[in-house]
């Protein structure tokens, strides 16, 4: 049981466990709901007092800074106004350049359209002139066909060939005394090979170095000919004839395949067939020769270069063949002279032999003499007639007569 004593009368009651705590319970909630009901009371004291003072602060700090912010407007403003005004001034500026501008272009248009049609003028006239010119060629062209149509109409084969290289030498003799002072250009009548070219074209320089050899074959056929050639039929012995007289390039100077649009193009390169070959038609011989010529120029210095080393190495060449000569002949002589030298050595061998045996022989006779000098040295007249009565008798008488 508990003792329950009332704060308002201070009377005593008792109170079981179960009622006791449904009392604690009330008083509990009863000061809880009073606590919560001060706490939120003062809660919103506070959060009024917060709200004002926050609301005071953020009033304070937004109109700092929209003074900051109007101060920084209104320097932008005065800037943009700034800004406008010198733009304005440039524009203004760039209106007058490019009105002035304007101005030197329709100048310089009038100007322009004046010497364009001074130019168009001009250009009509080259024009002309040129057309002029191209049906001039067209006519000379025309009249050069019609000429070699003719020409070889009314020769045999063989008369048009010799033709074509009568005109070859004698295009060639126009310019010979002019620009080709030490060039050879002949007919090629060496034919020990078993075949031969037309005519070879040679050049030296000054100091006797040559740059440049062609081998030139001529041909053409008449129109009523039966068997029409080709070029190409010509080409490997031209190639072969070049190798075997020690000519550099290789050229077929040719009216055959007369339609071909490949062969009348100008200059045709075979170099893919026979190297340094070329296929030409007549009006390209000169020209020819000049192109091939000039291009050997270009190289004419090192050229000289190689035959300055080339006879250097002949001349090593000679003295090594000389030096080599020497030896030879010195190893000659030497073996002829040492066995003589020897030959002479066994004679004088022998001789010495001889002599010694002579010397012997001479010292054998020597003694022999002393041996019979010795003996006559104690021969006498009593020695000779001992046991000789009769040469005894002789001195005897001898001796009487005295």
């Amino acid at each position: 049981m508990y003792e329950i004593k009332c704060p308002s009368c201070g009377a005593v009651f008792q109170a079981d466990e179960s009622s006791y705590e449904s009392i604690a319970r009330q008083v509990r909630n009863e000061e809880f709901a009073k606590e919560i009901s001060e706490r939120t009371s003062q809660f919103e004291r506070e959060k009024n007092t917060a709200v004002k003072l926050a609301r005071t602060e953020t009033e304070s700090e937004l109109n700092g800074k929209i003074a900051e912010k109007d101060a920084e407007i209104n320097a932008l403003r005065a800037k943009l106004d700034m800004l406008e005004t010198q733009k304005k001034l440039e524009i203004n500026e760039a209106v007058s350049e490019k009105d002035s501008e304007i101005s030197r272009q329709r100048e310089q248009i009038t100007l322009l359209s004046g010497r364009i049609e001074t130019n168009g003028k001009a250009a009509e006239l080259r024009e002309k002139t040129l057309k002029e010119s191209y049906e001039d060629k067209l006519r000379d062209k025309d009249e050069q066909i019609a000429y070699y149509k003719d020409f070889k109409a009314r020769q045999s084969t063989k008369m048009i060939g010799e033709s074509l290289e009568q005109h070859c030498e004698t295009e060639f003799n126009k310019l010979r005394a002019a620009g080709f002072k030490n060039a050879y250009f002949e007919k090629d009548n060496d034919a020990r090979t078993g075949s031969k070219g037309d005519f070879i074209f040679r050049e030296w320089s000054e100091d006797g170095t040559e740059f440049i050899s062609i081998m030139f074959e001529m041909k053409n056929e008449a129109d009523q000919t039966a068997t029409k050639h080709k070029n190409e039929d010509f080409l490997k012995e031209l190639d072969k004839d070049r190798n075997e007289k020690g000519c550099e390039y290789a050229v077929l100077v040719s009216l055959l395949e007369a339609d071909s649009e490949f062969y009348n193009t100008g200059i045709v390169d075979m170099s893919h067939r026979y190297p340094k070959m070329y296929v030409i038609r007549p009006q390209f011989f000169v020209p020819m020769i000049t192109l091939l010529r000039n291009a050997a120029l270009n190289s004419l210095s090192y050229k000289q270069e190689l035959n300055v080393i080339r006879n250097q190495n002949i001349d090593i060449s000679h003295f090594e063949a000389d030096m080599n000569d020497f030896k030879d002949r010195f190893e000659y002589n030497y073996n002829l002279a040492s066995k003589k030298f020897d030959k002479a050595i066994e004679e004088i061998d022998k001789t010495i032999d001889h002599l010694q045996k002579t010397k012997d022989a001479l010292l054998s006779s020597g003694n022999n003499l002393r041996l019979a000098n010795e003996r006559a040295q104690k021969l006498s007249i009593k020695k000779l007639t001992k046991n000789n009565p009769t040469m005894a008798a002789k001195f005897e008488e001898l001796k009487s007569g005295e």
